[in-house]
């Protein structure tokens, strides 16, 4: 298993000075809707924050619920009532500072683990509560941020109301759901076993393929939303379904519990509206071929629609977003060649084969972490 280094613990502390940050900004463009009349919007951008940090605190207790089962249920009534305030995030923070300075500054210090435990426990529960915490910030990317990106691009092109703090808030939208991901990855090659550290250059190639799909994609989508709002709801809906029953079909185990793991997997299918996922920990050469193949036929699809309609979108968006859209979608896919072909862990790690936690084989230690078996996306 990889080391948590003080890099890592650095890039901790700002990761939660980012999330305070993303709240207080949050309530500022909802405070700005609100004082230019436009109510509708902010109460959207409220609403997405409000359901992300409902879902992610659901998956936060219950995960601490797994984890803990077994111990003093105090601490677990504790727990729950810190989730119901919506404080979880704050709680799995401190113990990624707490496992992360031990194990980044004081490696040799025992802190609360016997000296009978192996010397790298510190370092796989630092590793293993980031990756917790990378995950729920997945999610709160694509319920969250995602959303509010679209109701921000679309009153900037249907109202022509352009402020410094919306285009502001769009670049780091952008960033912040590419690098949401990207950092994800790496804490996800962290905890699997026999995997070699993210270098520099693979990092920055899968933040742009990331980073060019995701605007690709949302760029259309705000096109065909600007020339009907019913059309996108409806376009989204479908797609989302399709995704959904995808996840059906892989019999996805990643929860303990049915009901959480048919919220999983609405999630995911949201999540894979947007980018690709991978759910099973199995090769993905031909899924993420089929899937960036079909993202760039609808894409391409949405283009021709709204060339169709010119006269109802303003011809300056419509040519922008057009190209920024096509040359987006196609250096992303470029980059992911070339991380596909180059960088992907089972092309330079030694491959093995690897299970969700639930389907593991019989011999597997019940303790590994809930990302130990995951092959990543």
């Amino acid at each position: 298993m990889m080391k948590f280094t003080k890099w890592n613990f650095i890039f901790l502390v700002g990761g939660i000075i980012v999330y305070i940050a993303d709240i207080g900004v949050d309530f500022w463009v909802a405070s700005k809707y609100f004082y230019q009349g436009q109510y509708c919007w902010a109460i959207l951008i409220l609403c997405f924050r409000g359901l992300s940090s409902l879902i992610t605190q659901i998956f936060s207790y219950n995960w601490f619920k797994n984890d803990w089962n077994g111990t003093d249920p105090g601490k677990l009534d504790w727990i729950f009532l810190v989730h119901f305030f919506h404080c979880g995030i704050f709680v799995r923070y401190w113990f990624a500072l707490k496992y992360g300075s031990q194990a980044a500054f004081r490696q040799d210090s025992s802190g609360d683990v016997s000296e009978t435990d192996p010397p790298n426990i510190i370092q796989k529960q630092a590793i293993d509560v980031l990756t917790d915490i990378n995950m729920l910030r997945v999610f709160k990317t694509f319920l969250e941020t995602t959303p509010q990106l679209f109701v921000q691009i679309y009153v900037l092109m249907e109202h022509n109301n352009r402020n410094f703090y919306q285009y502001a808030a769009i670049i780091i939208s952008f960033f912040g759901i590419s690098f949401s991901m990207v950092d994800y990855q790496i804490s996800l090659r962290k905890s699997l076993p026999d995997k070699e550290e993210l270098q520099v250059l693979p990092k920055f190639v899968y933040l742009f393929y990331k980073l060019l799909t995701i605007t690709s994609w949302i760029l259309s989508i705000s096109l065909i939303t600007l020339l009907s709002v019913r059309s996108s709801v409806i376009l989204l809906i479908l797609l989302w379904s399709c995704s959904f029953a995808w996840t059906l079909k892989q019999h996805t185990a990643f929860c303990k519990s049915k009901r959480m793991e048919y919220l999983y997997r609405t999630v995911v299918g949201i999540i894979l509206l947007f980018t690709f996922f991978n759910i099973k920990g199995r090769k993905t050469k031909v899924w993420v071929s089929i899937y960036y193949a079909t993202h760039t036929l609808v894409t391409l699809g949405i283009l021709l629609v709204c060339l169709f309609w010119k006269p109802v979108i303003k011809e300056v968006h419509l040519t922008i977003v057009s190209i920024s859209s096509i040359l987006s979608l196609a250096l992303g896919i470029i980059f992911l060649a070339v991380y596909y072909k180059y960088f992907h862990p089972t092309i330079y790690c030694k491959q093995q084969e690897f299970f969700d936690e639930v389907d593991r084989r019989g011999g597997v230690n019940v303790e590994d972490g809930r990302f130990q078996n995951f092959i990543m996306q």
